[in-house]
């Protein structure tokens, strides 16, 4: 009988890289319905949403990173990897106008690991708490077969008028970014350049062409505390927000999928650091579409009823960038020379590696 059933279902496979994260994450929940009164917003989001009591939301967002498919420790350091697996948690806790409290940290290592090699990784995680204040509280170890694996739950709170979803854009926002996007990948760019120069003359040295900018937007980005603060003491709440994890393309989807709108980008209004622009350059590829694709900016991407527009223009870091449509008119990239292309949500997908 089990065999039978085996190979009926060899006849329907298919294959996870076809669907991508999301859609194996929409194909494999959809037949969830919350149990929960507590439960207010499941997945779908950056964080979970949970009804405690209380005037705020508890948040819960979590996290896995692999080694050879996150990260390479060819060129990451292990402190640098500690606090970096933190942040892009805690970015998710900020990315619903929270603010993160508490995270857990469950590891899955393999022998080549020593304890002083772990200890290392958790300098980097307890600078990352230190820096965000936030308590570790727990989490799990086993082993490994082979490498390294990472996962941290990161735990928050908002006040429950001032929680924003992806779902809530409406035609007329304005599309705003913050910081400058396409550093980190053109970072892991040029780290991934010298390490296959390495393997191919162990003796060379490696050239990283003193672009501390770009490594640095790699190996140790920082989450946007600042903006949630500066929001509140501009009394600005954003309709929609998320964070810029998979690419600015991608994750204008999301928002456009959650909130059943389209949205239209200005090329010129996309930031991106000069030393990101040059190194696109150097590599011979077009800068805007190392900012719409590349990912791991941790950035955030918000929108904003136009009437607040006024309560952004003067803040530091953010950038308009466009506006949000009728869904009927699609994703579309106003370019410098004029032209109107459609988007295209090309950010990177894990399960390609």
């Amino acid at each position: 009988m089990y065999l039978c059933c085996m190979q009926e279902s060899s006849t329907t496979r298919t294959e996870v890289g076809q669907l991508g994260e999301f859609g194996l994450i929409d194909r494999l929940t959809k037949p969830f319905t919350p149990n929960q009164p507590t439960t207010i917003k499941g997945v779908g989001d950056d964080a979970a949403v949970l009804d405690t009591g209380g005037d705020q939301f508890t948040l819960v967002s979590t996290d896995m990173l692999v080694e050879g498919i996150h990260f390479d420790m060819m060129y990451t350091p292990l402190k640098h990897l500690g606090y970096k697996a933190v942040v892009v948690n805690l970015s998710d806790i900020y990315a619903m106008n929270g603010k993160p409290s508490h995270i857990t940290v469950s590891l899955g290592i393999s022998n080549r690991f020593s304890v002083e090699a772990l200890e290392e990784l958790y300098a980097g995680i307890q600078l990352a708490c230190e820096t965000y204040d936030v308590d570790l509280i727990g989490g799990d170890t086993t082993s490994s077969n082979k490498g390294l694996i990472i996962s941290i739950t990161a735990l928050g709170s908002v006040d429950k008028d001032k929680v924003v979803y992806r779902s809530g854009a409406k035609v007329g926002d304005l599309i705003c970014i913050t910081g400058d996007l396409g550093a980190a990948y053109l970072g892991l760019q040029l780290m991934e350049r010298e390490k296959q120069l390495y393997l191919d003359q162990p003796d060379i040295q490696p050239d990283l062409e003193d672009q501390k900018y770009l490594i640095g937007r790699q190996l140790k980005p920082e989450a946007r505390k600042d903006m949630i603060a500066a929001f509140a003491q501009n009394s600005l709440k954003p309709t929609s927000m998320i964070d810029i994890s998979d690419g600015l393309a991608s994750e204008l989807f999301h928002i456009g999928k959650q909130s059943g709108v389209g949205a239209y980008l200005e090329e010129s209004g996309i930031p991106m650091h000069q030393d990101a622009k040059m190194m696109a350059l150097k590599f011979q590829m077009d800068p805007t579409t190392c900012a719409l694709s590349g990912g791991e900016d941790y950035e955030l991407l918000f929108t904003i009823d136009p009437a607040d527009v006024d309560r952004v223009r003067f803040l530091p870091d953010i950038y308009i960038a466009g506006e949000i449509v009728p869904a009927e008119d699609g994703f579309t990239l106003h370019t410098t020379g004029g032209k109107r292309h459609p988007l295209k949500a090309q950010g990177w997908n894990h399960f390609d590696q």
